[in-house]
């Protein structure tokens, strides 16, 4: 439905700007040869003092470029482009657009790893760069070409332009751009929207041709085309700036006076803070008569106000347009500056531009309604480079031309009376604050209003976990006296709603901006919300306040109020089990973890405690004391079946758990040497053994040796060194005689080295790597400044612990818990049947492989919302989601995985180093089709109950369940799914950095392993499969399935389980793609096609039976005998032949007879009970049965007439020898074959010729 009428619709095309001529065979380096060839002797560039003319330019650009084709370069090759601000650049780019190629700009601020990624998606072949900038780039595929180094070789090309095949639709350059996923997308634009860009530019510029331009933007921004190509296509003058000067705004004022120049490209933020400075020093740059904004919502300030005051004959020019279109719009302040809007519409389109405001159906929305803006036309990019997926997530068919595309740009706008287009910010803009929909922008433009406010950015942040928030971030105005929060605050209350003032105000010198010159939103500061939190209700009773203590330290918090729910403080499930911990020790209550979760607040839960304490079980268990040492110690119960699968498969790298890490910085060998041996002093576990006394296995602690950090020097070959680092980490245990923990220095240079950390998990698990990382830190800051070791002595040891376990899990508490797990996994399925992509072997070989994941900011973040607007934890949705797609893959409603559970349930175990984590099994119903909001609540329940009854040891239970086992699966569950929720460690010491590199080392505990870990910014994990089982490419569709999956459900909670669809558009492209087999096939009937085939080769055997042949002719013959005769009796197109013949020609000649007649066929097979050939007969109301004298007495004909093909053959013979006529169509039926049916009735298929 649409609300707009007619002559409205007829208002809304009319908006839009008509085609304009521009050349559309001209390339956008040939506008330059053109100017070249009119202005040879023109300056084209100046740079710190040296000037370059049109034609010498041309010639360096045209000598690179015939070297460029030499090297492979035609039209969509991509080069790389990575130099610093110089005439080397300008070259560059002109050179590859010469030779036909196209430019991929790398930005030499970017990180190293994000250059990478874009050189591999992007596949460039070439690198140009210079030699000193090569140590920062990590190269595989690409071609490096220094062109210092390179310069005699360059000089011996022509100075004549090449010739090349590139055409206005082939690539001009490859820009990437912040992506959603987290991975920067690469925007592929090819040279007709630029030629057109250019070409409007130069008929609307409001500077004379020969003007100064400065080329102030990076060359991986897009503005920096319309700089350079807006004053090389028209004669005029770019001059280039060093990168300090562009960064600093009191020397580039001086250098626009010094210079003349006369066009300045400007990002609205660099344009306020150049205008800032310009005021509080007085440098009025006087040469300026063209200033072009773009990238942000241009706002007019009292500085940009002042700056153009002082130059009036200079125009400001507000552009718009994302990278996937560069400009396509634009609007023109002039005239008197009192009279410019405060905040300037972006226009109207340029030429051959459209722009479509639309509402969610994708109809046009009334004059003055906000809609979303669309861009249509010639300005459109490509789309994504190598992305075909997001391309058509963006890039959309036009609801109003299907031939045409329309790019969807996330924009909110709306048009203005007089057809400008108003500019209201980005969709995602929208916030929800407790149900309320607010436009950031509308507070921002309400706070600029204030006129001690300079600038203003409000967001929404999630600082405090589970509360959504406003924050203002505000930079006030030098020129008026300070301003307060508490005055802004109140005269927020006094424009807008309460709901729409910001919860914090952050006072800032200035905001960050990005590389581009937008502002950073990202690097925004988190606020101090402090104590003065609104609605905050402070602890009063001893219990409340100590909850409120236990809570503030689990969870880091300053304050916690008592009506401060556990899960919107960022409570989860580990943190949970810390928090009943700690009440179990503060107060000596033991309290089920299901408590925590149903009283979720201070208030309840201290309630609980007071008021039902007779109800509550108290603490019976006794604390963890040392033990002697001369006894037999016994293993903890997870030890015990890691220890008899090393005595079964001896030698095995299986429980290895190597950790890798990058130390950058100058390292103190000795110090951490030192570091690795305190920590062997420290914790017993890692100096203990096992051996079997009387066919059961203890552990021995043994003195601690002196440990020797091997360093290797390795100035070789990264990937050799990391071919050293994996052998190492599969080098196998021996439990009866090693250390079980080992480390290795790599040593790549002075400054740079790998370490390897390789325990047995014997005494190891994912907590303990956090907490011997976090005391390996503390102990070499200390030993590296020589002092002693800070940490305090533990009061028990691992041991100590396992001793414990066996005493205290015995009797009433093992019986109750055991009869639990006996109730929740009665009649558990003994395999969850995953389809596999190989046979399972007799005996698993343990192989496995890795493939690692990351799921996106924005998508974490709508998981975490969705877990606290249902009340879940984060795990528990993520556990539901991955149940769901292995409901998907199973086909199964019953599903069970294993999950670790930390273990820790006392505060004295949390700095311990040991095995302590145990599997439980997690069982979900997943019958009667329930939504995905409806299945968290059954996983909330189901994991709720689990946790209660954690204790019970996973090798326990599956001893007292008695599974049936065997050697090539894990008993009870295959799959197991852990979400790292361990406390980070972080490598916080002086002067060096570390970095987590991942490690596989190929082997796999179970069929599937799914592991994700929050980081500060999103999820990151791997999917761990056994490769006896699964390909590489089955487990990464999977992965992708379950983005697609995480991705529907933040979307549509509510949508059923079941009607989730896990393809991607491409997956759906390529099935579509593979159901495209349209072919030509004969138009004729069947037997049409084989009396064809006679009348080519009509001697031919057609027959062979015993000692009887038959010739296509005589089969043919014989067979249209028997049609003429069938004819005769009635049958004709849709008239049903029985037919029940044993193997013999006269099968042959029967089908062939029924067919020609025009007939179609029910086969009869003689060795069918009488029963079922009757009932076939007879619903298929065969009206002539074409049997064998000695088969008539099988079948019941009842009113069937009877045709005996070998007794009455005499009489068929009569018949003439020649085809039949028959009006029969590709579309009549030639067969009804009966297969069976699920009544127990066989369902008869009728089968017409055409198929």
């Amino acid at each position: 439905m649409t609300i707009i009428n007619s002559t409205e619709f007829q208002v809304y095309f009319s908006c839009e700007t008509p085609d304009s001529n521009f050349s559309k065979t001209l390339l956008i380096h040939q506008l330059f040869e053109a100017q070249a060839l009119c202005s040879p002797s023109s300056i084209a560039i100046e740079f710190e003092g040296e000037c370059v003319s049109y034609q010498e330019l041309n010639q360096r650009a045209n000598r690179l470029a015939h070297h460029l084709q030499v090297l492979g370069v035609q039209p969509d090759i991509l080069v790389g482009l990575c130099l610093e601000r110089s005439l080397e650049l300008i070259i560059a780019v002109l050179a590859i657009l010469k030779a036909g190629g196209a430019y991929l700009p790398l930005d030499l601020n970017y990180p190293a790893e994000r250059l990478s990624f874009m050189l591999e998606n992007a596949q460039a072949s070439i690198l140009l760069t210079q030699s000193h900038l090569c140590k920062g780039l990590s190269l595989q595929t690409t071609h490096r070409f220094c062109l210092d180094s390179n310069e005699e070789a360059i000089a011996q090309n022509p100075t004549t332009n090449p010739q090349s095949e590139v055409t206005p639709d082939n690539l001009a350059y490859v820009i990437y751009t912040s992506g959603s996923t987290g991975k920067p997308k690469g925007v592929a634009m090819p040279h007709r929207p630029l030629v057109n860009l250019i070409a409007w530019q130069l008929q609307n510029s409001t500077v004379s041709s020969t003007a100064k331009t400065l080329q102030y933007t990076p060359i991986s921004f897009d503005v920096s085309f319309q700089e350079i190509f807006a004053t090389l296509t028209t004669g005029g003058t770019l001059v280039l700036i060093t990168e300090q000067m562009r960064r600093d705004p009191t020397s580039l004022l001086e250098f626009l006076n010094q210079a003349g120049i006369e066009r300045l490209f400007l990002p609205f933020v660099a344009l306020q803070q150049l205008a800032e400075v310009a005021q509080m020093e007085s440098i009025i740059p006087t040469s300026l008569r063209e200033v072009i904004t773009a990238g942000e919502q241009l706002r007019i300030t009292g500085a940009i106000a002042h700056l153009f005051n002082h130059v009036p004959q200079c125009s400001l020019h507000n552009h718009y347009g994302p990278s996937e279109t560069h400009v396509v719009t634009a609007f023109s302040l002039t005239g008197s500056v009192q009279d410019w809007p405060a905040l300037p519409p972006i226009g109207q389109p340029i030429a051959n531009s459209q722009i479509h405001l639309l509402d969610s159906q994708l109809q046009p929305v009334p004059v003055g309604v906000p809609g979303e803006l669309y861009v249509g036309g010639v300005s459109l990019a490509r789309g994504y480079f190598n992305s075909t997926e997001l391309t058509a997530q963006r890039f959309i068919v036009s609801p109003f031309n299907k031939c045409d595309r329309l790019y969807k740009t996330g924009d909110l706008a709306r048009y203005l009376a007089d057809g400008n287009i108003e500019y209201l910010g980005r969709i995602d803009q929208q916030v929800k604050i407790r149900g309320y929909r607010i436009e950031l922008g509308e507070i921002e433009n309400v706070l600029e209003q204030h006129s001690q406010v300079r600038q203003a950015v409000v967001v929404a942040r999630n600082d405090i976990p589970g509360e959504q928030r406003l924050v203002a971030y505000i930079v006030a105005d030098a020129m008026v006296p300070a301003t307060s929060v508490s005055e802004l605050r109140q005269f927020l209350r006094s424009q807008l709603p309460e709901y729409m003032v910001p919860s914090a105000i952050v006072l800032l010198d200035k905001l960050p901006v990005t590389p581009s010159g937008k502002i950073d939103r990202k690097a925004l500061p988190v606020p101090n919300y402090g104590t003065n939190q609104e609605n905050l209700v402070a602890p009063q009773t001893p219990t409340e306040i100590a909850l409120a203590n236990i809570w503030s330290d689990i969870l880091g918090l300053t304050q916690v109020g008592i009506y401060d729910h556990f899960l919107d403080l960022g409570g989860h499930s580990l943190l949970a089990t810390q928090v009943i911990s700690r009440i179990r020790n503060v107060l000596q209550i033991e309290l089920p973890l299901r408590c925590l979760f149903e009283s979720a607040t201070i208030a309840e839960l201290a309630k609980l405690i007071e008021t039902g304490r007779q109800q509550i079980q108290s603490i019976q268990l006794p604390p963890i004391q040392p033990v002697g040492r001369d006894a037999n110690l016994p293993l903890a119960f997870v030890q015990e079946p890691l220890w008899f699968l090393d005595q079964l498969v001896p030698n095995n790298p299986f429980y290895n758990i190597p950790q890798a890490f990058r130390l950058n910085g100058f390292l103190n060998v000795q110090a951490l040497e030192q570091s690795f041996q305190e920590i062997i002093n420290r914790h017993e576990i890692l100096r203990t053994t096992f051996k079997a006394v009387d066919g059961q296995p203890i552990q021995i602690i043994h003195p601690s040796p002196i440990f020797k950090l091997p360093v290797i020097d390795s100035t070789t070959q990264e990937s050799q060194v990391w071919g050293l680092i994996i052998e190492e980490a599969r080098r196998s245990f021996d439990l009866s005689e090693d250390l079980m923990l080992r480390a290795a220095l790599f040593k790549l240079s002075e400054t740079e080295h790998f370490l390897l950390i390789n325990l047995h998990h014997i005494v190891c698990d994912g907590w303990s790597i956090n907490v011997l990382l976090q005391e390996l830190a503390t102990l070499y800051t200390a030993f590296a400044s020589e002092q002693t070791s800070p940490l305090s002595d533990l009061t028990i040891q691992y041991t100590d612990f396992a001793v414990w376990q066996r005493q205290c899990l015995q009797g009433e508490i093992r019986e109750r818990q055991l009869a639990y797990w006996q109730e929740q996994l009665n009649g558990l399925p003994p395999i969850l049947p995953l389809p596999t992509d190989f046979p399972r072997p007799p005996v698993s070989t343990y192989r496995g492989a890795r493939h690692f994941l990351s799921l996106s900011a924005s998508l974490t973040k709508e998981l975490q919302e969705l877990s606290r607007r249902e009340g879940v934890t984060f795990f528990m949705t993520l556990l539901a989601a991955f149940q769901t797609l292995l409901f998907h893959y199973t086909r199964q409603d019953d599903i069970a995985i294993g999950s670790l559970v930390a273990n820790r349930h006392r505060p004295e175990l949390e700095e311990m180093l040991g095995f302590f984590a145990n599997t439980i099994v997690l069982r979900t119903d997943l019958s009667g089709l329930p939504s995905f909001r409806q299945l968290l609540q059954r996983v909330r329940e189901m994991t709720l109950g689990a946790y209660a009854h954690q204790d019970l040891p996973f090798e326990e239970l599956v001893q007292a369940l008695q599974p049936d086992r065997a050697l090539n699966h894990n008993p009870l569950v295959q799959v197991v799914f852990n979400l790292q929720n361990t406390p980070t460690s972080t490598w916080e010491v002086p002067g060096v950095t570390l970095t987590d590199l991942p490690l596989d080392n190929k082997t796999a505990k179970f069929d599937l392993f799914l592991e994700l870990a929050v980081t500060p910014t999103d999820l990151v994990g791997y999917f761990e499969y056994s490769t006896d089982l699964f390909a590489a490419t089955t487990i990464a569709r999977m992965a992708g399935h379950f983005q697609k999956l995480l991705e529907d459900i933040v979307a549509n909670p509510d949508t059923k389980v079941s009607d989730i669809c896990l393809l991607s558009i491409a997956e759906q492209q390529q099935l579509y793609t593979w159901n495209q087999t349209q072919g030509d096939f004969p138009q004729e009937c069947i037997h049409q096609l084989f009396e064809a085939q006679v009348e080519q080769t009509p001697d031919a055997i057609a027959i062979e039976f015993a000692a009887q042949q038959l010739t296509y002719q005589e089969l043919n013959q014989q067979a249209n005998q028997l049609a003429h005769y069938l004819q005769t009796l009635g049958v004709k197109p849709e008239v049903v032949v029985g037919i029940c013949i044993e193997r013999s020609p006269q099968m042959a000649i029967g089908l062939l007879g029924i067919l020609k007649a025009g007939g179609a066929y029910v086969p009869l097979d003689p060795a069918y009970p009488q029963e079922r050939l009757a009932f076939m007969l007879n619903n298929s109301q065969a009206s002539v049965l074409l049997a064998q004298q000695n088969l008539i007495e099988k079948v019941a004909t009842h009113n069937t007439r009877v045709v005996c093909i070998d007794s009455e053959w005499e009489a068929i013979a009569q018949n003439p020898t020649t085809n039949p006529q028959s009006e029969v169509t590709p579309d009549n039926l030639a067969y009804v074959i009966y297969t069976s049916g699920s009544t127990g009735k066989p369902k008869g298929v009728a089968m017409p010729h055409r198929p």
